[in-house]
């Protein structure tokens, strides 16, 4: 448990010291910020979010075990890629 205690400090007296890099730390920080919570609340909205939870569970269901008609040749077990037109 002390090398754990020593990795942190040696961590903490690195972020203390920095000048260019806290810069750079904050660049990062509000860039996953911008990535993960404002994408996330207008472009990725829930698709399921008006259903019910049987509902939801029916949907999934229905989903993943109903095969996709063209995209699974039966005799070797491959997929292939359709084109589309």
């Amino acid at each position: 448990m002390y090398w754990l205690t020593k990795v942190f400090r040696f961590y903490c007296d690195g972020f203390r010291s920095m000048t260019i890099g806290r810069t750079l730390w904050i660049i990062i920080i509000v860039k996953l910020v911008i990535i993960f919570v404002l994408l996330r609340i207008f472009f990725f909205r829930p698709a399921m979010s008006h259903l019910s939870p049987q509902e939801k569970q029916n949907h999934v269901a229905d989903e993943l075990l109903q095969p996709k008609s063209g995209l699974l040749n039966e005799s070797s077990g491959q997929i292939h890629v359709v084109p589309i037109h």
